[in-house]
């Protein structure tokens, strides 16, 4: 495995990674993952605590999964959905309008969260344009948000640093409040439910200012990624969606995290009782076995193409892939059979109970999140809430966490895009065992790291 390490220093590039970390380290190679677990080329098992990156839901090394793929790639490896259809894009779109909330009915396949992402801001524009209303373009988002890296998902995103290398990007994208009530601003309410509304409002604020009529759509997480999970107050999503209905803009629900069970539903604006306009999904959807996305949309955002030369000029080569559609429906066959998602809503408090328990710790300030979806934020001063400067988030994250995690037998991430958070996303067929494992390796590490600062 020496050559192999030293081959992926030569020729891989590999994704949102500082190259020179490896210039006199060799890379981790995983080479094999079975249930919660993954396994290094030297045998070393460690708990998959993010599920991969929020996808393996159904665990590692699912026969059943590649069973599927094998069978599909020997009837029809591909055909395009470019005025064709093929079954199991057809039997996919027909489970999938099953399980969404109300008439989110259509169901566009991509081959990842960007492209969904790219194709719900596309759809919005395009629509308003089919309906009368030409100047209806503009993107709201929350700050932090994570939406994207292709351009235009990029533009949506609220993530300063892993856009200026891009810039100038997509114009007309514009940013609100999150919902992180652990660092609420002063005036912002104190009670949960009034800092939803105070946050909410924000969104309404911001469509006046730039003008009703040019504002086509905004773009929500259920439970927000970026920053450190990141959970709706009680009735923030039953504000919004009256004021995108008021000012007649879309609510995108952006659930290329939050669906497939990671919060306890199919759907994370189903576990929160709102409806969207849109839903972009990816991840889950395979459990991560091949590629694949989607935009679902209502009813109404579909009628306007119906007719006459109208079309949605829009289309990715392998959006529906039939290998990838045949591996999600054996995937939900995998939920339906086994309730992953009322198994996460039966752990889901066990699993936060455990994290709490580090909160003893003076490193620990909060504990976040909802499903089998958390983050935990890690503070200079638990009194006053302060955190760690960027130098010394460098040396605290980088220097010494995301590695002594690793090698503790843990794969989780520790994440400094908004303050410093170790975020935890287990596959959700996880238990008590794993969680005890997840708290008792986060304890030692943690604790190490409190005594180097």
């Amino acid at each position: 495995m020496n050559d192999l390490s030293q081959s992926a220093r030569d020729n891989l590039w590999m994704h949102f990674t500082r190259l020179s970390s490896y210039a006199d380290a060799p890379v981790p190679m995983i080479v094999r993952g079975d249930g919660a677990y993954v396994y290094d080329s030297d045998g070393k098992r460690y708990l998959d605590g993010l599920a991969g990156l929020f996808v393996v839901q159904a665990g590692h090394g699912r026969q059943e999964l590649a069973d599927a793929a094998a069978k599909q790639a020997a009837e029809l490896a591909f055909f395009p959905l470019w005025s064709y259809a093929h079954p199991k894009a057809v039997e996919l779109a027909e489970r999938l309008s099953s399980l969404t909330p109300g008439d989110l009915n259509r169901v566009f396949f991509t081959t990842g969260g960007s492209e969904a992402v790219e194709s719900a801001w596309k759809l919005a524009r395009s629509y308003f344009k089919r309906i009368g209303k030409p100047g209806k373009h503009k993107a709201i988002s929350r700050h932090i948000a994570y939406h994207g890296t292709s351009m235009g998902a990029l533009s949506i995103t609220g993530l300063p640093a892993i856009k200026e290398d891009f810039e100038p990007l997509v114009p007309s994208t514009i940013r609100v409040p999150n919902t992180n009530y652990y660092r609420r601003p002063a005036g912002a309410g104190q009670t949960p439910e009034e800092f939803g509304v105070w946050a909410a409002d924000r969104i309404a604020e911001a469509i006046e200012f730039e003008g009703p009529d040019t504002v086509a759509c905004v773009f929500l997480e259920p439970v927000q990624n970026s920053g450190g999970c990141f959970p709706p107050p009680p009735g923030y999503f039953q504000r919004v969606r009256e004021i995108c209905d008021r000012y007649d803009v879309l609510l995108v629900s952006d659930e290329v995290i939050c669906a497939f069970g990671r919060l306890g539903e199919y759907f994370g604006s189903l576990r929160y009782g709102y409806q969207p306009d849109i839903i972009t999904c990816a991840k889950g959807i395979t459990s991560g076995y091949l590629p694949l996305g989607a935009m679902i949309c209502s009813e109404r955002l579909v009628e306007p193409f119906l007719t006459g030369t109208n079309w949605f000029a829009h289309g990715v080569t392998f959006g529906g892939h039939p290998v990838s559609c045949a591996v999600a429906l054996a995937n939900l066959d995998i939920f339906a059979r086994e309730d992953l998602t009322g198994h996460v809503r039966a752990e889901s408090a066990t699993f936060r109970s455990y994290l709490e328990r580090l909160t003893d710790l003076p490193i620990v300030g909060d504990v976040r999140g909802d499903g089998y979806f958390f983050g935990i934020e890690l503070v200079k001063d638990k009194a006053t809430r302060q955190t760690f400067d960027e130098a010394e988030s460098e040396r605290l994250l980088r220097g010494f966490l995301s590695k002594a995690l690793f090698d503790a037998g843990l794969y989780c991430r520790a994440d400094d895009r908004g303050d410093p958070v170790i975020q935890l996303a287990p596959p959700l067929i996880c238990d008590e065992r794993h969680f005890a494992e997840m708290e008792q390796i986060l304890r030692e590490v943690l604790t190490q790291a409190w005594q180097r600062i």
